[in-house]
């Protein structure tokens, strides 16, 4: 007789290497991101849009923690390189896209923008997880970047926290909006525009 398989609970957690939990706060951070902003579009109490904007950096932080702990206990993995990528677009992604939406950038052409920029930092990952090998010529370790990172975003993220600092937010966003064909775009939004490009590009950044 076949005797059963069990399946033990909790058996996909207990294979997470250590850095692999700060993945996950990583992306954990990322959500919290997106709870203050929909909180502050509830609410209209700016401290939310100062709370996601902290939450982004401290996702840079714990995204940069578990790439060093990886390498200090010599212990990388598919999984731990695929989990890596969700947590990114979660933090640096979407999180940005949607604090810029919180803050007024909600015209159609800022959601055609914000939608695009999202979508460059998916393929911008995906990109690199295909190409890693080759990036590091044959090494244990890229050697440079095709396209800008993903986290740099969170230089995006600090124009909308100084903006929220100042009370720029929603109808007094910097440098205003037009109108094309009876649609809203806000200027500001561009800079996500170029953001999106510059990850999607192949311009070659030396990784420190």
């Amino acid at each position: 007789m076949k005797t059963k398989k069990r399946h033990k609970p909790f058996a996909m957690i207990r294979e997470f290497q250590l850095a692999d939990w700060f993945t996950l706060a990583n992306a954990v951070c990322g959500t919290g991101a997106l709870f203050s902003m929909l909180t502050y579009l509830q609410t209209s109490d700016v401290s939310h849009v100062y709370f996601a904007c902290g939450l982004v950096l401290a996702s840079l932080i714990f995204d940069i923690l578990d790439g060093r702990i990886a390498r200090w206990r010599q212990k990388n993995s598919i999984m731990g390189r695929e989990l890596d990528s969700l947590a990114d677009v979660i933090s640096f992604g979407v999180a940005p896209a949607v604090i810029a939406y919180g803050c007024g950038m909600q015209g159609l052409y800022d959601r055609i923008i914000l939608t695009y920029f999202v979508a460059c930092g998916v393929s911008r990952l995906a990109r690199y997880n295909v190409t890693a090998d080759e990036l590091s010529e044959g090494g244990s370790k890229v050697k440079y970047f095709e396209g800008t990172p993903i986290p740099t975003s969170l230089l995006l993220v600090f124009v909308m926290f100084l903006a929220a600092g100042q009370g720029a937010l929603r109808e007094s966003l910097w440098f205003g909006h037009v109108m094309f064909a009876g649609f809203t775009l806000h200027p500001l939004v561009l800079m996500f525009a170029l953001s999106g490009s510059l990850m999607i590009s192949r311009i070659r950044f030396p990784k420190f």
